[in-house]
């Protein structure tokens, strides 16, 4: 091994290696260094008794061109899989009974999830004024251009399945960048929507905005890029510090010796950045420590059968005015081939969030107890239909888009002018699903020459 690099990557996440990829495909010499012993960080997929499932994201949306374009370059590898028809169709509950979210106008007319005032309201959403407050939250977006009961039965579940967190505490333009761009450019989410579908160019034709998962789990996609990057090429169990910077070159100071670089990307959580670089300034510190992540419990628990409900959906999700003890419920099995054994049913179950931290803090036997109560409920279950639950803590799982990420960002751009060289990336910026991730790692790629087309 070498002591100097073009680029070190610190994180062995999706950001980190998809980043080195495209880095090394540029003919750059690349060293990733992982604090854990494995790669893939948030992502990893496991295999029990016939069953496929994940600890960390579980589903993604084919919602950007890089994401097309990287399962491209992975073909062969790692093979994208497309959820069944039936995973468009999604549950909310309400009153304690599961009802389909609408998928058109005769379903919206018909829902009892939306009162009947929203219902009307929103056939003037077209006609409303744009907002003017570009640090708006999510919740006040929602009460303003679609109503109250759309706010409860819609966004907060949809934020809750996927930040775990809270519309009244998260930006718009910072969680939500598309439909705060929509408001913002046409006046309105429904013709910015339309307007947007009618200009699409062949590429963008190709963003289905599909949910998606990978072949065998999203352990596949994480075995293919480290592939492709190379184990020599990577670092695992390494404590880290960025030192100094000596002429042209960083040095990084690693449990298994210093290295050097000319740049220095980090893709690590909001939580360690902070301690990663000897000379972050202090109001950098504040801003990054000041990004609040949500804490999790996901469980995936293996179903012998479910009858009398309906299973063929992505999932159902829970708003925060139920008072119930979950976020959501998954159902890989119907979205995904092989996840689970023939006539059985595998979910996933997410609790916690930045609501309900003290869910966290309970045991593992707490945990499976009041699963069970809240899913043998909704599905008609007993203990005796379940042939295992495994439970995973997920201590930093979601970062919250609030109002601290203006200040953040602002810190991130001088930080980065002041120290030529350093990349601050990771999940404290630019979205936190995979699709956005991946986005990253392309927009980090093109600052280096010679830039690559792949389309």
């Amino acid at each position: 091994m070498t002591n100097k690099y073009d680029a070190i990557i610190i994180g062995a996440g999706l950001t980190g290696l998809t980043t080195a990829l495209l880095l090394k495909q540029k003919g750059l010499s690349v060293l990733v260094v992982e604090k854990s012993g494995r790669t893939g960080g948030s992502i990893r997929t496991f295999g029990r008794d016939g069953y496929v499932y994940e600890s960390g994201p579980s589903t993604a949306s084919l919602s950007n061109i890089e994401t097309v374009m990287l399962f491209d370059m992975l073909k062969g590898k790692c093979e994208l899989e497309i959820a069944r028809k039936d995973a468009k169709k999604r549950f909310i509950l309400k009153n304690g009974t599961l009802h389909k979210l609408p998928a058109g106008l005769m379903d919206g007319i018909r829902t009892p999830l939306f009162s009947w005032k929203d219902k009307f309201r929103i056939l003037a959403e077209p006609f409303r004024k744009a907002g003017s407050n570009p640090n708006e939250n999510v919740a006040s977006l929602a009460r303003r251009r679609l109503g109250k009961s759309f706010l409860d039965y819609a966004v907060q579940p949809f934020i809750g399945g996927v930040y775990a967190g809270d519309p009244e505490t998260l930006i718009t333009r910072f969680a939500l960048p598309k439909l705060y761009e929509l408001e913002q450019k046409h006046g309105s989410f429904i013709r910015g929507a339309v307007k947007r579908m009618v200009s699409r160019n062949e590429s963008e034709k190709r963003v289905t905005k599909d949910v998606f998962s990978v072949k065998g789990g999203f352990g596949k996609l994480i075995e293919a890029l480290t592939g492709y990057v190379g184990h020599e090429n990577i670092l695992l169990n390494q404590d880290c510090k960025v030192r100094s910077r000596d002429a042209s070159c960083w040095t990084v100071a690693l449990s298994s010796g210093d290295v050097r670089a000319t740049h220095v990307i980090c893709t690590a959580g909001g939580h360690a950045v902070g301690e990663l670089f000897d000379f972050i300034p202090s109001s950098l510190r504040s801003s990054v420590e000041g990004l609040r992540y949500a804490r999790i419990i996901q469980a995936a628990v293996g179903i012998r059968s479910v009858k009398g409900v309906d299973m063929n959906a992505f999932g159902a999700l829970i708003p925060s005015t139920e008072k119930r003890r979950l976020l959501g419920v998954l159902y890989p099995s119907s979205c995904f081939e092989g996840r689970a054994p023939d006539g059985k049913v595998l979910l996933s179950v997410f609790l916690g969030g930045i609501n309900c931290p003290e869910t966290f803090e309970k045991s593992d036997s707490e945990i499976r107890r009041l699963i069970l109560e809240e899913i043998g409920g909704m599905y008609r279950l007993s203990e005796a239909d379940i042939d295992f639950m495994e439970i995973f803590r997920h201590f930093y799982a979601i970062p919250q888009y609030e109002i601290v990420c203006e200040k953040l960002l602002t810190d991130i751009a001088e930080f980065e002018r002041a120290n030529p060289g350093i990349i601050l990336a990771g999940n404290i910026r630019d979205g936190i699903g995979i699709p956005h991730r991946i986005k990253q790692a392309f927009d980090i790629g093109n600052r280096f020459s010679p830039v690559v087309r792949f389309f």
